[in-house]
């Protein structure tokens, strides 16, 4: 089975998106005729290009209202078809997308439009073409795939087939299970969109929010795993419309896209029972179980490292918290500070003028080679950094928004002796210690990522496919500039959580990232901080007041929350206390107390601390 993408899911002119999908190691593309209209290369010369390139032309699309119209009206779309035909021969295209009538379509009778496109079929077997017939959702008679499978039955001609497109079935909520009672060599051509779950008008849904599989709310693997039982061995294309693809770098989306669809195929064939028999693999990566080696389940946040040149305000926060300072990297200019699990690394290379950031995670794996040949499968960029010979050489690929991702397991744990006294990390130098009864910190809970708008669905695929976490649903949180969208991906044990967030695009500040600490005391932890001279993020009185009337709390604690500037939720599986500590360039650090039972995030105070960082 093949892998290809329809040209328009890129930016840039024709040559620029033959050129990425091939770079990116796609197996062919599908035309799409606005870009072969407005550009500049003869027929000839797009075929000689990808020839070059080595990538196949697999589909011309698209061909409109064919069927179901008048006879005057047939007369003029055979002058029409055959133009085409003429136009493919000298692509060296043989497959053209026909799509049901939307405009012009005047006749509801299946007979009639089965006989118009066996008609068709008979001029098109002239120039060795098929046609691919398409249900679109807003067809005028035909939007249903079930209906068009029993009119290119009733066609009954070896040059017409049908097209599947996921986004036409699965928006209108249509069982994809019959397609496995079509032949799988009647099935000419398969598209894959994803796409998020709308109550909107099937065009302008279609036009402007598809996604890449594995980003949206369609069930894709499932859907492929239908077309594998049902004897399907043509092309996987993914036909995705969506405005920020096409301004977004080409070779960067080509790459996105090609993740997309080798994780779908994946998650597809494991969706299969054992042992079942599907269709051999074509060209291009084997779509078989080999293909990907199971996502290993994160079990956990090995260090979080802050970037910056100068690191003394960092410190300060650190060291006010309590977490002790293990000493510098014995070959460079990075500093480990740890608490419990808890592992922050101050990283001074490659700093030059950089403000604190969040730069890098460490995350735990059971299985390290598996994850970092998957990752690496799932074209994750690799990321470099010089170690000697003596030191523990870490695994790390790199996240759309530029978080450095590092791999870890047992077999790494040993880089923290690396650092002056790092050997020493079981909780025993005193009594700011995690491990001491009065409490402390001891742990991640977890890492919060900003990136930009442009850069959030390729971040959720990234996470769901390399990291095998999931995707919760997206919430939007108001902040003093605009909505934050917001979107947690969490491992299945809880034991990894990322949210990942989009500031408004007319918020000009810096993105603000943050790491939360995890306390079983968490007041005891602000009080020690407080005495330490720690200044954390001060909420307002009404905060409180309206606390007070949303829980009734004690109101001993409740003066005690109000002293400490700590923040409070609670839900019917538990509590969540937060407190923020002042933001460093473009991080901070939340301290947070959760309840076992208690999965959120504190939404409902999310709105008042970004007010509160944005006053000062």
């Amino acid at each position: 089975m093949r892998r290809s993408i329809a040209t328009v899911c890129l930016s840039g002119d024709l040559a620029e998106k033959l050129r990425a999908a091939a770079a990116a190691g796609f197996d062919g593309v599908e035309l799409f005729e606005p870009d072969l209209v407005a550009g500049e290369m003869s027929p000839e010369e797009v075929k000689a290009l990808a020839d070059r390139l080595g990538v196949t032309l697999d589909l011309y699309q698209p061909f409109r209202d064919a069927e179901g119209v008048t006879e005057p009206e047939f007369a003029d779309v055979l002058r029409r078809a055959e133009a085409k035909f003429r136009l493919m021969q000298r692509l060296g295209i043989t497959t053209m997308l026909v799509c049901s009538n939307v405009a012009t379509a005047s006749v509801d009778d299946d007979e009639v439009s089965a006989g118009q496109l066996r008609r068709l079929g008979d001029l098109a077997q002239g120039y060795r073409v098929r046609l691919a017939y398409e249900a679109l959702a807003w067809g005028r008679f035909v939007d249903d795939y079930r209906r068009s499978w029993r009119i290119v039955e009733l066609a009954d001609h070896p040059a017409v087939g049908i097209c599947l497109d996921s986004f036409h079935i699965l928006s209108r909520g249509h069982d994809p299970a019959a397609i496995e009672d079509v032949p799988g060599d009647k099935i000419f051509f398969v598209q894959l969109a994803d796409a998020p779950l709308l109550s909107l008008d099937y065009l302008s849904w279609s036009r402007h929010h598809r996604v890449f599989p594995g980003e949206g709310g369609f069930d894709l693997p499932g859907f492929t795993a239908h077309l594998l039982r049902a004897g399907y061995t043509g092309p996987l294309s993914l036909e995705v419309f969506n405005d920020v693809f096409r301004q977004t770098d080409v070779h960067r989306t080509a790459v996105h896209a090609l993740r997309s669809l080798i994780w779908v195929e994946d998650q597809a064939r494991r969706a299969l029972p054992a042992g079942a028999q599907t269709p051999d693999t074509g060209p291009g990566e084997a779509l078989d179980a080999s293909s990907l080696l199971p996502a290993t389940a994160a079990t956990g946040i090995d260090f979080v490292e802050i970037r910056c040149e100068d690191p003394s305000s960092v410190e300060m926060v650190l060291d006010r918290l309590g977490l002790t300072f293990r000493g510098v990297h014995r070959s460079k200019p990075v500093g480990l500070w740890t608490s419990g699990a808890a592992r922050i690394i101050v990283n001074q290379q490659q700093a030059h003028g950089a403000e604190p950031h969040l730069s890098a995670v460490g995350i735990t794996v059971p299985d390290l080679t598996a994850a970092t040949v998957r990752a690496h499968r799932l074209k994750a960029p690799p990321v470099h950094r010089r170690t000697l010979s003596a030191e523990v050489a870490l695994e790390a690929v790199l996240a759309p928004d530029g978080t450095e991702i590092f791999f870890g397991d047992a077999t790494t744990a040993a880089w923290v002796a690396e650092f002056a006294g790092g050997s020493d990390l079981g909780g025993t130098e005193g009594p700011e210690d995690a491990d001491a009864p009065t409490g402390g910190i001891t742990g991640v809970d977890h890492v919060n990522l900003s990136g930009a708008w442009e850069d959030f669905d390729e971040a959720v695929l990234f996470y769901t496919s390399v990291l095998g976490l999931t995707a919760g649903s997206a919430t939007h949180v108001p902040g003093p500039r605009g909505l934050v969208r917001s979107q947690v991906m969490t491992s299945e044990d809880g034991a990894v959580r990322v949210p990942l967030n989009v500031s408004p695009t007319l918020d000009t500040g810096p993105a603000l990232q943050h790491v939360a600490l995890a306390c079983p005391d968490l007041r005891a932890v602000v009080r020690r901080a407080r005495e330490r001279g720690l200044v954390m993020l001060p909420v307002p009185q009404n905060y409180y007041d309206d606390l007070d009337a949303r829980f009734d709390l004690d109101p001993e604690l409740l003066a005690e929350l109000r002293d400490l500037h700590v923040l409070y939720d609670r839900d019917a599986e538990g509590e969540y206390l937060n407190a923020y500590c002042p933001t460093v360039g473009q991080v901070f650090v939340e301290l947070v107390q959760r309840s076992p039972g208690y999965a959120g995030y504190g939404a409902g105070n999310a709105p008042v601390r970004l007010a509160a960082q944005s006053r000062r």
